[in-house]
């Protein structure tokens, strides 16, 4: 690698109109890439997700997690000056992402069509909860409001309760979809010169997750089960207790691993050629009763006899961890995968983003304060220090 290596957005700025996690997700990731990203926030207080807790030093676990590499800009676009600023931004910037309400960015005057006229190569990307037309157009849309539309709930937790994922699931792949989407919207323009509009909405992008679930029952037929943390229609899969009062996750895939996994595992070699067990389907229907069989084995051995078993038969498995396990991994640390991010509480440890590309590394610049960088970059458009002591005194920034 070189000593200054040229990372892939270099160059690029993208102005976002974010609060909460889907576009902060997005715009996180194009700045991990090298792009310029400057947040919009409320004059105050910022984006809102800056007060969801104070579990990092302070700060919010949702914003440390989604906002480093950016600079923050507080603008009440609801004053002219204000939004007058912003238009000037958006005359020479790249990309615009925006999740405000439903509609609100097109009644400030910032839809694609409008912005196109002063900026033809911007690319405008609007993440919302149903996307610009259809009749749920203007519905509000939360995380979980999404995963139950989408079905998520219907296939997740236990047969009496359903349940949502732990992590902001829907936001997440909104915020994916996004991502992926601006990156071909900027290899389309390379092509073309020309911008694009990108509609992302919450439910397209998890209802895209669902795929499997979906095609599963597909002309009717019955939806895989929710069956907690075991696998809806493949067995022996999923949680199994051990004697030290341990929990190893483990999965078959076909019926070789079904063998070796009676012979090796289980010892009991009968078992594997037992014709009431010897296809999926059948362990699926028997899972009852294959459970008290693993569970008296398992019983008699600890978390750490199970998973050299598994290894030995060669079994895909893992350790139930949690968070704390998470933050120790040793293959993350074997692979140098933490390191330090400047915030305005002092250095925490972050993940480096997934995959590890030998050209450049990832940028990781600090969390911004709110409005810390909105002098700056108001100068930079060409504003003088009266005409920003003006924005101050009336609440404007």
């Amino acid at each position: 690698m070189t000593s200054n290596p040229i990372r892939p957005l270099d160059g690029i700025t993208v102005i976002s109109l974010e609060h909460a996690i889907a576009a902060p997700f997005c715009t996180r990731q194009l700045a991990d890439l090298g792009a310029r990203v400057i947040k919009v926030e409320r004059p105050g207080n910022g984006d809102f997700a800056r007060a969801y807790d104070e579990r990092v030093k302070g700060m919010a676990s949702h914003f440390v997690w989604t906002n480093r590499s950016k600079e923050s800009l507080t603008l009440d676009l609801k004053q002219p000056a204000a939004l007058a600023a912003l238009n000037t931004l958006l005359k020479t910037a790249d990309v615009l992402v925006q999740n405000l309400a439903p509609g609100a960015a097109a009644r400030m005057g910032l839809s694609a069509e409008l912005l196109h006229q002063d900026n033809p190569g911007l690319i405008v990307c609007d993440i919302s909860g149903y996307g610009k037309n259809g009749p749920y157009r203007d519905k509000k849309a939360y995380d979980l409001l999404i995963q139950s539309e989408a079905g998520f709930l219907s296939v997740t937790g236990t047969p009496e309760t359903p349940s949502k994922s732990g992590n902001s699931i829907a936001d997440i792949a909104a915020g994916m979809y996004a991502y992926t989407n601006i990156l071909a919207a900027l290899l389309q323009r390379g092509k073309t010169g020309k911008g694009s509009s990108i509609d992302v909405s919450m439910l397209e992008s998890l209802g895209e997750w669902m795929g499997y679930p979906l095609y599963y029952a597909f002309d009717g037929a019955p939806p895989p089960a929710r069956s907690g943390a075991s696998h809806a229609t493949i067995y022996p899969y999923g949680p199994f207790k051990t004697g030290d009062g341990g929990t190893v996750m483990l999965g078959l895939q076909n019926d070789r691993e079904w063998v070796q996994f009676c012979e090796i595992v289980l010892e009991n070699a009968a078992l594997g050629k037992d014709e009431r067990f010897d296809k999926n389907f059948k362990r699926h229907e028997k899972r009852d009763e294959l459970l008290a069989t693993i569970d008296t084995c398992f019983g008699e051995l600890t978390t750490a006899q199970v998973i050299a078993r598994l290894d030995e038969a060669q079994i895909a498995n893992a350790r139930l961890n949690d968070m704390a396990g998470l933050w120790q991994h040793e293959q993350l640390k074997a692979r140098q995968r933490w390191v330090d991010v400047q915030t305005p509480a002092g250095m925490i440890p972050a993940p480096l983003p997934p995959g590890v590309n030998d050209s450049y590394p990832y940028r990781m610049d600090p969390i911004p304060a709110v409005g810390e960088h909105t002098q700056a970059i108001l100068q930079e458009i060409g504003l003088n220090e009266s005409q920003i002591q003006a924005m101050a005194e009336s609440g404007a920034i």
